[in-house]
């Protein structure tokens, strides 16, 4: 079963292990316009890895190779938590035993006026994020 964890959550359990990973399945675009998680402050990068629909052998290669370690707790978010689950649920049948799923993730739900990032979510708990395109 998939744990379904906040990304505050997701920040504390990365601080309290060293060989966690966060997986961040948005596309290379998201990553640009929206931003990353950034973990340089714990010592570690993001696997940025991408999960599209149609994509499951190519996402179970690329995981396989990045993390080969099936022990390794794993944490994936997306844009909201739909995306991450999907790549949770294969990182669970390839055999990983600590998958869980950043349920409000990235940017989490729109707001009353359609934006994101300010109600829940990685952005709107003000954990540590960078915009590779500006280096902020």
């Amino acid at each position: 079963m998939i744990a379904q964890i906040s990304a505050q959550q997701t920040w504390e359990a990365l601080k309290d292990a060293p060989d966690a990973v966060l997986v961040d399945v948005r596309t290379p675009m998201e990553w640009q316009q929206v931003g990353l998680p950034d973990l340089a402050s714990l010592g570690r990068p993001v696997a940025t890895l991408t999960w599209q629909p149609g994509t499951e052998a190519a996402f179970a290669a690329a995981l396989t190779q990045a993390v080969p370690a099936r022990e390794t707790p794993l944490y994936f978010i997306c844009r909201s938590g739909a995306r991450s689950q999907s790549a949770s649920l294969l990182a669970e049948y390839l055999g990983y035993a600590h998958v869980h799923n950043v349920a409000d993730g990235f940017e989490g739900p729109p707001d009353e006026t359609g934006q994101r990032g300010r109600v829940m979510g990685w952005q709107a708990a003000g954990l540590p994020s960078r915009t590779p395109s500006t280096g902020t």
